[in-house]
């Protein structure tokens, strides 16, 4: 509660009062001119000539406040705790890299083709760094498609290196299980987030295309051996003739 500064009294209705020998209630001129230039004053008195109470420091006392670092007022700074550790398993969950690549096989034992081009999806799933490797199923085409490779590390090399996302890229080949696969292109996740880890991304390729498939695509050309029978010749040489 904030007491009369004349009476000591609380500042409540009825308990304050004026004081009659202040006639004076303008404000002190804090702003003065010397040799041309303005110079701030501290004023000393308030409104109605009250002195104010106030601290005056020293400018040496002023520097030794703005040099003085607040240790011992606020204590050490405190680091921001860590975040909290997420498992591979958890943070990359049901999240899979797919690539369209394609492998060219030899046929030799076929009159009609020398090699076939097999499409196949790379999928690579991040939180066990796995693979696997699926050929979409045509359909007559007579070979056994599906997967081709069933979820697992993949060795790159002799050395029992795997497989790393950081290896897959569009626009490359990859060899597995002696099978040499060509990278084509990607999906949108799957270049988000290489990008997003500072891969450059190469440009994406047109997918082969499998020669003899596109052949049978093709309508089978129909021969006809043409007659020579002339139905109008018939008619005017029988014209008129009883049967």
């Amino acid at each position: 509660m904030v007491s009369n500064p004349v009476h000591g009294l609380p500042f409540l209705p009825g308990t304050s009062f004026k004081d009659s020998t202040k006639t004076a209630f303008h404000r002190s001129q804090t702003l003065s001119y010397r040799n041309g230039y303005a110079i701030v004053r501290r004023p000393t008195v308030g409104i109605g000539g009250d002195r104010l109470q106030f601290n005056q420091l020293s400018q040496a006392e002023l520097d030794e406040l703005a040099s003085k670092a607040p240790v011992l007022t606020y204590g050490q700074p405190k680091q921001a705790p860590p975040a909290d550790f997420i498992p591979a398993h958890v943070a990359f969950d049901k999240k899979v890299l797919k690539f369209d690549a394609y492998f060219q096989e030899d046929v030799p034992m076929s009159t009609e083709e020398q090699y076939r081009i097999r499409q196949v999806n790379i999928y690579y799933y991040l939180e066990d760094d796995s693979m696997s490797v699926i050929e979409p199923v045509v359909e007559n085409s007579g070979i056994l498609q599906g997967k081709l490779i069933k979820r697992q590390r993949l060795a790159k090399n002799d050395r029992g290196d795997h497989y790393h996302w950081k290896d897959l890229n569009r626009g490359i080949n990859i060899t597995i299980y002696g099978k040499t696969f060509r990278v084509v292109d990607c999906d949108q996740f799957t270049q988000v987030f290489l990008e997003s880890q500072g891969i450059e991304l190469n440009p994406p390729e047109k997918m082969a295309l499998d020669p003899y498939t596109e052949l049978r695509k093709q309508p089978l050309r129909k021969y006809v051996t043409p007659s020579d029978f002339d139905q109008l010749k018939q008619f005017l040489t029988f014209d008129k003739q009883d049967s």
